[in-house]
């Protein structure tokens, strides 16, 4: 815990040194695991299992925001990362795969249902034969920019318990845990 919160959050009990016991399910989890298993330290227990139930709650928070508007998470990640990718909003294949964070198995699905939505549009390219183009159709372009506010707007709101130091404080540390377990990129 940090010694320096001062702050009383509702739910929330102030410690004998000033620091906040936040008794969330995951402190009960390690509360019942210090009482089975004194010997055994479990605190990298509770930053993983927070980090877990944080990703379903946004997770289903945004799902929700998509449902009320007839579309599924992931059809707007693949038509943002065409809309956000180049102004022709054309990638092969395997960039987007690559830029949408799937495998290629899982893209051609996702192409395969776009397409029949008319949302984006598959082509060979003509200069290579080998290679396929995913383009974002005028109605894909649409939708992305008919979300993209409301998106951003949702996810201000799942995020309006923290501040803007706390967010960018939070964002630094998940880069930092992300770039440890081997993801791409570096912070």
């Amino acid at each position: 815990m940090n010694d320096t919160l001062t702050n009383e959050t509702p739910g929330n009990d102030t410690l004998a040194n000033g620091t906040l016991a936040s008794n969330d399910a995951i402190d009960q989890i390690l509360g019942q695991w210090a009482r089975a298993r004194p010997d055994v330290d479990c605190s990298a227990m509770g930053v993983a299992g927070r980090i877990s139930r944080a990703s379903r709650l946004l997770e289903k928070g945004i799902k929700e925001y998509f449902t009320g508007h007839d579309l599924e998470p992931w059809e707007f990640d693949v038509l943002a990362t065409l809309f956000r990718s180049n102004s022709d909003h054309r990638l092969c294949m395997s960039d987007l795969a690559t830029a949408a964070l799937v495998s290629s198995a899982a893209l051609t699905n996702r192409v395969d249902r776009l397409v029949a939505r008319g949302l984006v549009h598959r082509e060979v390219s003509p200069t290579n034969r080998r290679m396929v183009l995913i383009t974002l159709t005028d109605e894909g372009r649409a939708v992305v920019d008919t979300l993209l506010e409301g998106h951003v707007a949702n996810e201000e709101r799942m995020l309006s318990g923290l501040t803007d130091e706390d967010r960018e404080q939070l964002s630094g540390l998940l880069c930092k845990l992300l770039t440890s377990l081997g993801d791409v990129g570096s912070c």
